[in-house]
């Protein structure tokens, strides 16, 4: 694909060299307040997103993956500062942006722009596409060179889009049309970081491929940052640099794509992944293996003490209600919350009694499962070690790779990656496998 040349009055400004942090986010909050009564007094609040720190750097593509209701959205919203922060902070590129006002942010509206989930209500449909795609040089004040109109036709072309749809109305266009028109607005001020919420969920399969592909050539030649929200693990892991896992308002794991979909070290990361289809016409008469989740998520109104995930966890102990765990790096490249984390040796190995809830939700992994999980992770392990023995450590207490083992990450793509069934029941590792629980616990 080959993207027009911006003009001289729209050109594209790069402050943070590829590799620099662009985006830091620290602790951040949004809690929604209940009222009730007829005075209004606040009865509690939906804790949306309940502290959360990530960084995202210069020229990288952050994906952001989780069941619906888990956050993902709300937090895009903040970053970008459609939202106001509870609390925390969220910087750009050094620069505390948290509690900036309207006056404070036109500014750095250039910088950072939203592609939004909905194609068809994020477009004004008394508007004309042009008007909509002009609408930030007006806002900004730009007066791009040879014109806003010239300019608004060479970004329709950059989206894949025939010039001559200026005079035209959002109606005239089918969804995959219509979310390139989005693209086109957030890239008409060539912003420094784009973050996407759910950009193709609302789209046919084939659409979907031709949006991300565009995302990723505006990427490679504009130099531009992306946040990448989405249900589709198959598209997370086509696009992303780094994958966030997110649940019930936390982030369970943050780790490389590979690292992550070749040895997922959090039982949630793990059920999500078995959710995904293996599209192999070899696999067809094998039987898929699924992670099938424990109940439904709890309210975010009033989440579970400790880690939120330990009430449908099968590996789930009296640690994990009481303690919180931290999201601590725990492989270079690989952070997770979890005491008892899989492909890894336990962060709590004093703590073996499983919780009764957990010994319900263990009876959804096959046995076929663990024993196909063991073999896997027995050579992962053999293989690590004797990597670890050659290389030393380079931290005392948490060798690189020691005592890790692994899934056999070959069988990772689909075409759906929702990661919950009707009922709402997530399932999990795309590999059809689990890890073996640990044989100390009891079962």
């Amino acid at each position: 694909m080959t993207i027009p040349a911006q003009t001289s009055g729209a050109t594209l400004t790069k402050d943070a060299a590829p590799g620099e942090t662009l985006l830091k986010v620290t602790g951040l909050q949004k809690h929604f307040p209940i009222k009730k009564g007829l005075l209004q007094r606040q009865a509690g609040a939906v804790r949306a997103v309940d502290g959360i720190d990530f960084e995202v750097r210069a020229g990288e593509t952050l994906g952001v993956v989780g069941e619906s209701g888990c956050g993902k959205s709300t937090m895009g919203r903040l970053i970008t500062r459609l939202l106001e922060p509870t609390a925390g902070k969220v910087e750009f590129q050094g620069k505390d942006i948290t509690h900036l006002g309207v006056g404070g942010m036109r500014p750095l509206r250039r910088d950072v722009q939203m592609i939004f989930q909905d194609p068809y209500s994020s477009l004004n449909p008394r508007h004309t596409i042009g008007t909509i795609v002009s609408a930030p040089f007006k806002l900004q004040g730009v007066q791009p060179e040879g014109g806003v109109k010239k300019e608004v036709q060479r970004l329709l072309s950059v989206v894949g889009l025939n010039p001559e749809h200026y005079n035209r109305y959002p109606h005239e266009f089918s969804g995959g049309q219509r979310q390139r028109i989005g693209i086109a607005r957030a890239l008409a001020l060539n912003p420094k970081l784009v973050v996407a919420d759910e950009p193709v969920s609302a789209l046919d399969v084939s659409i979907q491929a031709q949006v991300v592909n565009l995302l990723d050539d505006l990427q490679q030649e504009l130099g531009l940052t992306y946040v990448i929200i989405a249900h589709d693990l198959s598209v997370v892991r086509h696009v992303s640099d780094r994958i966030a896992v997110m649940y019930l308002g936390k982030i369970m794991e943050l780790a490389d794509r590979d690292l992550l979909y070749k040895s997922p070290m959090h039982p949630y990361t793990k059920a999500l992944m078995s959710a995904v289809p293996i599209p192999d016409p070899a696999r067809k008469s094998a039987k898929s293996e699924r992670i099938l989740l424990k109940g439904d998520v709890p309210s975010p109104i009033a989440p579970p003490s400790g880690c939120r995930f330990h009430t449908r966890c099968w590996k789930a102990t009296q640690i994990c209600t009481t303690t919180e765990p931290p999201l601590k790096e725990l492989r270079p490249g690989q952070q997770v919350a979890c005491h008892h984390p899989e492909n890894f040796e336990d962060q709590a190995p004093q703590d073996v009694v499983l919780l009764s809830a957990a010994k319900e939700a263990a009876e959804l992994v096959s046995e076929e499962a663990l024993a196909e999980s063991a073999a896997t992770s027995a050579a992962v392990a053999a293989e690590v070690g004797a990597e670890s023995a050659k290389t030393p450590a380079s931290d005392g207490d948490k060798p690189a790779a020691e005592g890790t083992d692994g899934t056999d990450g070959d069988a990772t793509e689909g075409t759906d990656g929702d990661g919950t069934d009707g009922t709402g029941e997530s399932a999990g590792a795309a590999d059809g496998s689990t890890d073996e629980k640990p044989p100390a616990k009891e079962k």
